[in-house]
């Protein structure tokens, strides 16, 4: 019976002393593992993915194991070539603006072997009225809509590499509203771009029409010289300007008269790049087509390189302020008083402000311009920019 008794409690007490042990066991091991967090700092996770299941297999492994941690977790907080890429990169989006211009550059050198008069004979271009010429040559009319085509293109590559994130290292672009940008499929916007009648339609309809019926000023037929850097500027502020005008006008002659014409366009009050000639037939004739023909006999002395740039530049700045998405040069062009995607999702938004598109120099000067880091910003991303 004393035997029986001492083993019970023999046993007993090996069953208390036991947890007492691990628990010490236990101690140590903690002790080791407070020890290696506490010269890692803050990173304790990475100690614990070294030393699998709290168990230090020896002091030299779990040492050599924490060391190679620390060189991983520097090298990533550490700036490296990605960042520099995601600054760099997006700028490289510059280009398209003298690719814009590529047709009439390379055809308008005449040090060059793609000089049009190395490519065309002399009687596919050259048209004098004053001579008795009967009409004028298609070349310049198919070159001209070839050139805003070609820009066009580059604006749309370009676009794509944008909002898929290729140039800025996978990150996605700002968004211009808090609201985030419309959800669509990329092939169904570029269709639906190029395939509205008051759009590009009616735009090479106008070129066809004016051109072939010796419409336009001698000058512009001309094929001599290159692009007269002054004449466009001079046609790109004077178009914006008659296009303020018409697109104010278009606002406030009559309620009836905006519904037909311009309010189809406003439809998108929070737009994106394709939507930049989807409104309707009216809109296009009286906000498009009437600056252009006016813009043409004010400045009467193109040739047909500088109304080829002319319309290549237009047609696709035009496109591009409806972005959905912040440009990586919308802040300088703002500081200039250039128009931006940002400047023109006010006028959609708001519908009483920034009326001009190419630039905000009419709306200054008129009382119209509302600048987008004015806006609340519950609907705009200021900060983006």
């Amino acid at each position: 019976g004393r035997r029986v008794r001492w083993s019970v409690q023999a046993r007993d007490s090996l069953v208390t002393m036991a947890p007492s042990e691990k628990t010490s066991a236990d101690c140590v091991k903690e002790e080791k593992q407070d020890s290696l967090t506490s010269a890692m700092g803050n990173n304790t996770e990475e100690v614990k993915s070294a030393v699998p299941g709290s168990k230090l297999d020896s002091d030299d492994d779990s040492q050599s194991s924490v060391s190679e941690k620390s060189v991983d977790i520097s090298a990533v907080k550490r700036p490296g070539s990605s960042s520099f890429l995601r600054s760099v990169l997006p700028w490289t989006g510059l280009l398209i603006w003298p690719l814009m211009l590529t047709l009439p550059l390379l055809l308008s050198s005449p040090y060059s072997f793609t000089s049009y008069s190395e490519i065309f004979p002399e009687n596919m271009y050259s048209y004098d009225a004053s001579a008795g010429d009967d009409k004028p040559k298609p070349l310049g009319l198919c070159l001209g809509i070839t050139a805003v085509a070609i820009g066009m293109v580059f604006i749309i590559i370009y676009f794509y590499l944008h909002r898929s994130g290729a140039l800025s290292c996978g990150y996605e672009p700002a968004s211009i509203q808090t609201q985030g940008p419309r959800s669509y499929d990329f092939a169904e916007g570029v269709a639906t771009h190029l395939a509205q009648p008051e759009g590009f339609v009616m735009l090479t309809a106008y070129l066809s029409i004016t051109w072939m019926a010796n419409m336009m000023p001698s000058s512009y037929y001309s094929f001599e010289g290159s692009i007269q850097w002054f004449e466009l500027a001079l046609c790109l502020v004077i178009q914006d300007g008659i296009q303020y005008t018409m697109h104010r006008l278009e606002h406030a002659v009559s309620p009836e008269f905006y519904k037909k014409s311009h309010k189809p366009h406003h439809r998108f009050t929070n737009p994106r790049v394709f939507d930049a000639f989807n409104g309707s037939i009216a809109d296009t004739f009286f906000m498009i087509l009437v600056p252009l023909f006016c813009t043409a006999n004010i400045v009467r002395t193109c040739n047909v390189w500088t109304y080829m740039a002319f319309g290549s530049i237009y047609a696709n700045w035009l496109t591009l302020i409806h972005s959905e998405y912040v440009l990586p040069w919308d802040k300088a062009f703002r500081k200039l008083g250039m128009g931006t995607p940002a400047d023109h999702h006010v006028h959609h938004k708001f519908f009483k402000y920034n009326y001009g598109h190419l630039f905000m120099w009419f709306d200054m000067i008129c009382g119209t311009h509302k600048c987008p880091d004015d806006v609340d910003q519950k609907y705009f991303n200021v900060e983006a920019w």
